[in-house]
């Protein structure tokens, strides 16, 4: 039990430096720019971002997770951080310089030959957060949650002042007549500003982690690189096949509708996906927290029987966020502009794709800690098949739904092939039959909200309250959740 407050500790710390940051990105940018753009401005924005998603995995190539399994465990720290550091430098340098040297038919490619300064700063983008990866990875491996957090806040301050600046200052200045701000500002580069404002963070974050990139010579070991990449490759192959689950959609929409509207559609579709991933702020705070703690784990006699509990308690916390983003429709539609809105629709089924992938992701320490991580990658594939059958055959006969349902059939998957495959290699207890219980139960209450709701606000909040309520009495009551969490010692 103290293992499991342990973690929730260091989960809530890590949850300053990543759901804050993005919490203050879906609070005040995500409003902004569905205020700001329209829906074709929008979806450009959408669909390079998932562009994005997948070059930063292929440019990180699994080296996070690797860093973690072998500083101190399979080589010494420092050797591992240097050998680490300057293969990322070099594999971002090469990108850049590829991307500048191809920018006119790399940008075709990506459907945006006409605006290849956004094909640009996406690399640089890319670079500079691939690059800084490690750095941040040794700040979670040397247990400096508030320094990472900070950085990692600096970084959208600074994203949110660049954006508001250029897109929202900058034309009232214009409007006003003060004719120099046109020395800094064109009109016509306006969805440009937003990925300037995210290199800007980016950059300045850089800035800031220079102390940590030089505080020792770094030392590079070929043979060592060697051994990490062997372990590394699979985790990329795992990571590439996860982050196509989750950005694929967005790719897939433009091409599969086509035209003008296509990219209107990933816009709007975008918008409401966007609600949906706050569940994904929850899973990407707690993943931060527990990768560290479940290698710190692996050794003890116990540890099996602490994957377990960790994985109940888990699905009750996830549960909870998956009620209180969808029992509120009237709070969580502030999140984006009025014209976006019809997307709301596939909240609760984003949430709900973003819980199971959390199952997977607590699942998935049986291959990483039993050096099997190759069968991360293979079961991840599976979720990709399902991902690409479920968009080609579906979205053009349901639009944009079919998409959102498309991350529940894929993770879905992956939980399945990841529980039986685990158990044979790998063997844990999970409480099986209570966390489908208390899924089927969220779900239940859920549904019971939608046939009560009314016109009346106000009642509508009382009930959804209630229902929060019984959620919260039950796990209390059968699994001591809140007894467990703030118990004193």
């Amino acid at each position: 039990m103290n293992d499991i407050r342990k973690l929730a500790g260091q989960t809530v710390i890590y949850g300053f430096g990543t759901v804050v940051p993005r919490f203050l990105n879906y609070a005040l940018l995500t409003p902004f720019y569905t205020r700001i753009l329209g829906l074709e401005q929008y979806g450009v924005v959408t669909e390079l971002y998932a562009w994005m998603v997948l070059a930063l995995v292929i440019l990180t190539y699994g080296m996070e997770t690797t860093y973690f399994r072998f500083a101190g465990k399979k080589a010494p720290a420092e050797e591992v951080y240097g050998t680490a550091l300057i293969s990322l430098f070099t594999t971002s340098a090469l990108f850049l310089l590829t991307i500048s040297i191809f920018i006119n038919p790399v940008s075709g490619f990506l459907g945006y030959e006409q605006y290849p300064e956004y094909i640009r700063m996406f690399a640089w983008i890319v670079a500079i957060d691939a690059f800084s990866a490690i750095p941040f990875a040794w700040l979670r491996n040397n247990n400096r949650p508030v320094l990472f957090s900070t950085l990692k806040i600096i970084n959208v301050l600074v994203t949110i002042i660049i954006a508001f600046f250029f897109l929202k200052s900058a034309p009232s200045l214009a409007e006003k007549g003060n004719l120099w701000i046109h020395k800094v500002w064109n009109p016509d580069f306006q969805v440009g500003y937003v990925f300037l404002a995210n290199l800007a963070g980016s950059a300045i974050t850089l800035l800031c982690l220079i102390p940590f990139i030089f505080r020792m010579k770094p030392v590079f070991d070929r043979k060592l690189l060697g051994k990490m990449l062997a372990y590394s490759w699979p985790l990329l192959v795992g990571g590439m096949a996860g982050s196509l689950n989750e950005v694929l959609d967005k790719i897939l929409l433009r091409r599969l509708i086509g035209g003008a509207e296509g990219l209107a559609t990933v816009g709007l579709y975008g918008a409401g996906y966007k609600v949906g991933v706050l569940m994904s702020l929850f899973i990407q705070m707690y993943r931060f927290a527990a990768e560290p703690f479940f290698f710190e784990k692996a050794g003890s006699k116990d540890a099996k029987e602490t994957y377990a509990v960790t994985m109940k308690y888990f699905v009750i916390t996830a549960l909870i966020l998956f009620l209180g983003i969808n029992l509120y429709p009237e709070v969580v539609q502030i999140l984006i502009g009025e014209n976006f809105r019809e997307s709301l629709i596939v909240v609760p089924i984003i949430s709900m794709g973003y819980l199971l992938l959390g199952i997977f992701i607590n699942q998935s320490i049986w291959y990483k800690v039993d050096d099997k991580t190759i069968y991360g990658a293979w079961i991840t594939l599976v979720g990709v098949v399902v991902t690409v059958a479920v968009n080609l055959i579906f979205v053009p006969v349901f639009g944009y739904v079919a998409a959102a349902w498309a991350h529940i059939a894929c993770y879905l998957s992956m939980v399945i092939v990841s529980y039986f495959v685990g158990q044979k290699y790998y063997p844990i207890k999970y409480e099986t039959w209570k966390i489908f219980t208390y899924i089927t139960l969220a779900v239940a209450l859920l549904f019971v909200s939608m046939l009560l709701a009314g016109e009346s606000k106000i009642i509508n909040a009382v009930i959804d309250t209630l229902l929060l309520f019984i959620f919260f009495a039950v796990a209390e009551i059968r699994d001591k959740f809140f007894t467990l969490l703030f118990k004193r010692e």
